[in-house]
């Protein structure tokens, strides 16, 4: 979106740079008044657009819940605000290089973040499609996670996560696909479980490592949420931002 918006801005710079160029042409008063008119709107248009998409790239983007993923803490169609800036500000063109931190991600917040390829379908990669997700990273670089029986364990602790809801009453049991813990994690790592019927995943999973520079990223509605267990950890990269305050509809208004 920020991408598009610049290209609009500039789109719209240079119509008013031609229309300052032919504005000689422009002689009777009608004529005048009407080009100072249309003008005024580009003017205001190219530095809006341009002012714009600088402020959503580098500081704050507007998202909408695109699905049910992470009830209830976050309802379909809510519209929130996102803090770009807060885990550092992305340099263009550097592949997800982030600079000037204010924190770290921690586990818990709730991250926006570019949905890696190995959640998109193959018509989407066909496409080059991008879309954003959102979800709570629950591990960091370095943590061992593990669900047994829809219980969350990380570094071999019990995880309290009083926002987790769960639809499914019942407890899907695991089955070994593989010969070893490395072939798990590799293919874990890889974003080769999306392929494996999410019923032999859901409910026991792992233990896998987070690897580095990566976080594990999981749906508060755990039960039905594409996430973190089927494709696998989210590289540092594809982060945009965290939530910050949730903005529509008004009942539920609140800083995240």
């Amino acid at each position: 979106m920020e991408i598009k918006l610049f290209i609009a801005g500039c789109i719209a710079f240079c119509v008013a740079m031609l229309m300052q160029a032919v504005k000689k042409y422009f002689k009777t008063p009608v004529s005048q008044s009407l080009f100072k008119n249309i003008y005024s709107w580009v003017d205001t248009a190219w530095t809006a657009l341009i002012i714009a998409s600088f402020l959503m790239f580098f500081f704050i983007q507007a998202f909408k819940i695109p699905s049910g993923s992470m009830r209830n803490t976050l309802l379909e169609k809510d519209h929130l605000f996102v803090n770009k800036f807060i885990y550092g500000f992305h340099v263009p063109f550097s592949g997800g290089k982030r600079v000037i931190p204010l924190k770290n991600i921690s586990r818990g917040d709730i991250v926006v973040f570019q949905c890696p390829p190995e959640a998109l379908t193959i018509s989407e990669k066909e496409a080059g499609e991008k879309k954003d997700y959102i979800k709570r990273c629950i591990a960091l670089a370095g943590d061992i996670v593990e669900i047994k029986e829809k219980k969350l364990y990380v570094n071999g602790s019990l995880v309290d996560e009083p926002y987790v809801k769960h639809e499914d009453p019942d407890v899907l049991q695991s089955f070994n696909l593989f010969e070893n813990q490395e072939q798990y994690q590799k293919s874990w790592q890889e974003g080769k479980f999306t392929s494996i019927p999410g019923a032999f995943i859901r409910d026991n999973f792992g233990p896998v490592t987070v690897p580095e520079g990566s976080y594990m990223m999981l749906g508060d509605n755990r039960d039905f949420s594409f996430d973190s267990r089927y494709w696998g950890p989210v590289k540092d990269k594809y982060i945009k931002g965290k939530a910050l305050f949730l903005y529509w509809p008004l009942n539920r208004i609140r800083i995240i």
